[in-house]
């Protein structure tokens, strides 16, 4: 069965779709799979759905679109998970901006009830199947600033523009990497315009939420070993350091921690920012330095560096310290 799709999400992007989709009414299906559905509902408080190139657009109540089975465990957004097994009529829920799909358990109060979804069909074809090929052993690699932070939306991605922004005015190729998240390709899109000479994500490893998978060392090997070409690079790590996306599964591999050069921790508060401290602490895991909206104003500066005892600068208020405070570290590459 063949089907005509009105809107292709952006987490659909790695695999180039084009009118008509062929699907089929039943299948066995995993985290991954392309899936064609059709709105029932609306939600003014979360309308909108992005679409590969990074535009935005809203759902509307018959529209069909083309989006990807996968998970979320949002603390600010939604949850759901990837189904096992779909039917033409299954009912499913649009669960982030990128268009993974899966099925709703519960969400943030603000947000109100994600997009309820009719299943009309489900393709064979898996982001898995163009997928970057797999590293298992990273040998070298280019100095990298690893950013991440306590929790979403804590401003990693602002950091990590930031500083990709900072780097290439300096003359640096620089690239830009997300490791950990849900499928989306604003992030990556904002890298790009802030001058990086290459963008990855895992959505590039095949994985359209990090919730569906264990190996996010394996992930962040695929990216750097595709970054042969840049002078350094700029490495996020989406959700927080505790949490459903395996961020502390990064933290696991010793042989992948032996390549970092810089980590920037993105905090919410004071305590937050401590509270990483000790938790990278006890992995051996010294933190370069603080920013996030705990370093706002210089009240919070003040706290971090003098009672805390760690570097803090606001990246978009101050970037340029930023910047100095990872010179020394960066200087021996």
């Amino acid at each position: 069965m063949k089907i005509e799709v009105k809107h292709f999400a952006s987490a659909t992007s790695p695999l180039q779709l084009k009118n008509p989709v062929e699907v089929s009414r039943h299948a066995s299906v995993e985290a991954g799979q392309l899936v064609v559905v059709r709105a029932l509902t609306e939600n003014p408080l979360y309308p909108e759905l992005e679409i590969p190139g990074g535009e935005r657009i809203s759902v509307k109540k018959g529209d069909i679109v083309a989006g990807i089975l996968g998970s979320r465990q949002a603390l600010r957004g939604f949850v759901g998970y990837a189904p096992y097994r779909l039917s033409a009529g299954d009912k499913l829920h649009i669960l982030n901006l990128g268009g993974v799909i899966g099925r709703f358990v519960s969400g943030h109060k603000d947000l109100g009830e994600p997009v309820q979804v009719e299943v009309l069909g489900v393709s064979k074809r898996t982001l898995k199947e163009v997928a970057l090929p797999k590293v298992d052993v990273l040998a070298e690699a280019k100095p990298i600033i690893l950013v991440c932070g306590s929790c979403m939306n804590v401003g990693k991605t602002a950091v990590t523009e930031e500083l990709i922004k900072g780097l290439s005015w300096q003359g640096l190729k620089v690239g830009g990497a997300k490791i950990t998240g849900i499928a989306c390709l604003k992030d990556t899109i904002r890298m790009k315009n802030a001058g990086a000479a290459r963008t990855l994500s895992f959505l590039d490893c095949g994985v359209p939420s990090t919730v569906d998978t264990e190996d996010i060392a394996g992930i962040a090997r695929t990216i750097v070993a595709q970054m042969k070409d840049v002078d350094l690079i700029v490495m996020e790590l989406g959700d927080g350091i505790m949490g459903h996306y395996k961020v502390e599964r990064f933290f696991d591999d010793r042989a992948l921690m032996s390549h970092i050069d810089a980590v920037v921790f993105c905090a919410s508060d004071l305590t937050a920012a401590w509270g990483g401290k000790e938790v990278l602490a006890q992995r051996g895991i010294p933190v370069t330095a603080v920013s996030g909206p705990a370093t706002d104003t210089e009240a919070g500066v003040t706290y971090l560096e003098k009672t805390i005892g760690i570097p803090a600068a606001n990246a978009l208020t101050d970037s340029q310290k930023l910047l100095n405070l990872l010179s020394p570290v960066l200087a021996h590459d």
